[in-house]
């Protein structure tokens, strides 16, 4: 399996990095929308960055297009929506797609190591009531997480329903940050 650490992304500025950036620290990677009913996310996301990133935990977000057109924005759009509305301090990576044939090879590593998410159920039932079609093995919607323990490796991997305050979410967050 590829390292998810060395798999070339973009910023937000249009610089290249990797999460390598991040080695050594726990890392919360999300798909994010702007237009989103669970945009709201941003600001327990943005709260657990303030209580942990002194700890060595950062949070990576990834703006998506793929799910109803709720992230429409350009990179700096979406910065500027995210500060000025949410006082986002942690990282905003460019724009990707995290499903189907453009799928950013970062997601397509995420979902390749089939890790069950947390809490799945509830959101793609509440989608399939609209009669929306949702794979099993693909990304639910936005705000799905995965959990990168220091090693680099996925810990936990979260529905989008999930919220930064729930305490599966914080409970693996601090077991990750507890190991050396």
């Amino acid at each position: 399996m590829t390292d998810l650490l060395d798999i070339p992304v973009k910023r937000a500025d249009g610089g290249a990095a990797t999460l390598a950036e991040h080695a050594g620290k726990v890392t919360l990677v999300v798909n994010v929308a702007s237009k989103c009913g669970l945009t709201k996310q941003y600001e327990g996301l943005e709260k657990l960055f303030e209580e942990k990133r002194d700890q060595g935990f950062t949070i990576a977000a990834f703006p998506c297009n793929d799910f109803k057109g709720q992230e429409p924005g350009t990179d700096a759009e979406i910065v500027e929506f995210c500060q000025l509305t949410y006082d986002v301090k942690f990282p905003i990576y460019s724009k990707i797609s995290v499903k189907g044939e453009a799928r950013h090879p970062l997601y397509a590593a995420l979902l390749a190591a089939q890790t069950p998410a947390i809490g799945d159920g509830p959101m793609k039932e509440k989608l399939r009531s609209f009669g929306m079609d949702v794979p099993d093995g693909e990304i639910v919607w936005n705000f799905e997480k995965f959990l990168i323990g220091r090693d680099g490796k996925i810990a936990a991997h979260f529905a989008p329903d999930v919220t930064a305050e729930d305490s599966r979410l914080t409970e693996a967050v601090d077991r990750e940050l507890a190991k050396a």
